[in-house]
């Protein structure tokens, strides 16, 4: 198997895990932002654990340091957003509406990496945004939830932008723990500011503590380091539209363990449609644009 079939496959395995994460979210019964606290800061302790281990070093120049900075920044509100979307709609439209990422990296890449912009990029996130537009019609009533997912939608692509850049220079381990630890600590600011520091923001269920222990090892600390790993190997527009495949995996889990409270109108699952065959025909036009390429050499 090619290295980069391999971490093609990989991605996919690691998309599925991040559409369970979002049914994860809904389960745990405290808000987003406690939440995406609690998920950053025992992600960033176990990565740290890792590197520890295996004897990393934690050295990164000034350069680097800023973007992880920004990247963790971006990351937090992302992470955020999405939950909070999620709590006042429903898994599925939240996951709906991220799919957006793929226009906004059509637009936002070709400045970022100085490069040409790529016709079917364009029109793909533009067929994208009429999934959404469908979806939006029938489901009206979440249009807050809509807006916060789109708002996340644009961080998260910022995020993978950045982390483009780094991996270049960077370990994946280490790009991770700092992301993680400087959102856990991004938030941990605001909260105390804000005076959230008091003993309810401790007063974990016994469940919520198991669905985070989950959330924050398998959904975040694996997914996080093999996200940013894959990245080596394939574009970020690629990540970004095969993680619209997201959708996909959540909207089915979400639907087998919460039941009818995801069930959907039928004009829903066909926007949901037109995103997966985007991301099947991206696959097909990048492996056409490999094969010409490996011709010419």
């Amino acid at each position: 198997m090619g290295v980069k079939l391999r971490n093609y496959l990989h991605l996919h395995f690691i998309v599925f895990i991040w559409g369970f994460t979002a049914v994860l979210g809904k389960l745990i019964t405290i808000e987003a932002l406690p939440l995406v606290w609690y998920r950053m800061g025992i992600a960033a302790l176990l990565i740290m654990v890792f590197i520890g281990i295996r004897r990393y070093s934690l050295k990164v120049s000034k350069r680097s340091f800023l973007i992880l900075a920004t990247a963790g920044g971006a990351l937090a509100l992302h992470w955020v957003t999405f939950f909070l979307a999620i709590k006042v709609a429903n898994v599925s439209i939240a996951l709906a509406v991220m799919s957006t990422g793929a226009f906004f990296t059509a637009l936002l890449e070709p400045i970022l990496y100085k490069r040409k912009i790529i016709g079917y990029e364009l029109v793909f996130g533009l067929v994208v945004v009429l999934g959404l537009v469908l979806i939006f019609k029938v489901e009206s009533k979440y249009a807050y939830g809509m807006a916060i997912a789109l708002l996340s939608a644009f961080m998260g692509v910022v995020f993978t932008l950045l982390n483009g850049k780094l991996v270049v220079t960077e370990k994946p381990t280490i790009i991770s723990f700092y992301e993680l630890a400087i959102g856990a600590v991004l938030i941990s600011v605001y909260l105390g500011v804000q005076g959230a520091f008091t003993v309810d923001l401790f007063r974990l269920s016994e469940n919520d503590w198991i669905l985070m222990g989950i959330l924050a090892s398998i959904c975040t600390a694996y997914a996080f380091i093999g996200g940013v790993h894959v990245m080596k190997y394939l574009t970020p527009y690629t990540v970004v539209l095969t993680v619209n495949l997201e959708p996909v995996y959540g909207i089915v889990l979400a639907f087998f363990i919460l039941g009818e409270a995801e069930k959907m109108n039928p004009m829903f699952y066909l926007g949901a449609l037109i995103i997966l065959a985007t991301v099947i025909a991206n696959g097909i036009l990048k492996n056409r644009d490999r094969l010409k390429k490996e011709k010419r050499a």
